[in-house]
């Protein structure tokens, strides 16, 4: 997929909300457009959790596709999107896992978060943390590591940005070219959960069991406490 040249601005209050919002006033934005911001004072992952983001310290930006994909298929999209941040970290020297359905781990902690939304067309958020020191991450109520921490020197977010669309592109062609067919087995080559007991989803949602694997969309596969077979379309894995 070709990704467009970043839209860089110094404060944004989320883009992926900046981006769905242009889209509904009838802006006509290309394939690929990408939506940058050097700081976030209202951004938001998976439940309206709050992703907040200091000038130059981590990377948050939204990419726009007019993808024609069925829902089903757009469940494997944000781990298109995993793979390819892991991509670009294997190349910079950090060894990183995926977490079903969309983060990115390095040493079972979070790096990377990922969100997809349908509107006026999909639009999929991204956050890393590069410049996130030990300081900030221990205050952080998950456990978090970041580009700095890992590897032990700042980098400048626009260079990553860059560098990363480069494999972000190679791994959502694929998932255009073949949905989560396409990415099945590199994913599960870097999947963290497989064979492990997990909690996933939320109060009345949550479900427990042992990943068994992916279904042909993507879904999680979980053996419950039964011993009963499930599939799991959404909820985040905890342990």
């Amino acid at each position: 997929m070709k990704l467009q040249r970043p839209q860089w601005y110094d404060e944004l209050p989320s883009t992926n909300t900046t981006l769905s919002e242009w889209l509904r006033d009838g802006q006509e934005l290309p394939d690929g457009f990408v939506l940058a911001a050097r700081a976030q004072t209202a951004g938001r992952g998976r439940y309206e959790r709050r992703w907040l983001t200091q000038p130059g310290r981590s990377l948050t930006f939204s990419m726009l596709l007019h993808s024609k994909a069925p829902n089903m298929q757009l469940l494997s999209l944000p781990m298109a999107a995993a793979l390819g941040v892991a991509a670009y970290l294997d190349a910079s020297g950090v060894a990183a896992q995926t977490k079903w359905p969309n983060d990115v781990l390095v040493g079972g902690h979070k790096i990377c978060g990922i969100l997809a939304e349908r509107g006026e067309a999909v639009v999929l958020g991204i956050g890393l943390n590069v410049n996130m020191d030990a300081n900030e991450a221990a205050a952080i109520d998950r456990p978090a590591t970041s580009l700095l921490i890992e590897v032990g020197e700042e980098r400048a977010i626009e260079e990553v940005l860059d560098e990363l669309l480069i494999y972000l592109g190679e791994w959502i062609g694929r998932w255009e070219d073949g949905g989560f067919a396409a990415l099945r087995g590199a994913w599960e080559a870097r999947s963290a959960n497989i064979g492990e007991y997990v909690e996933v989803g939320e109060d009345a949602d949550r479900r427990t069991g042992v990943v068994l694997g992916f279904g042909a969309a993507g879904q999680l596969l979980l053996r419950e406490d039964d011993g009963m077979r499930a599939e799991v379309w959404a909820g985040d894995v905890g342990s």
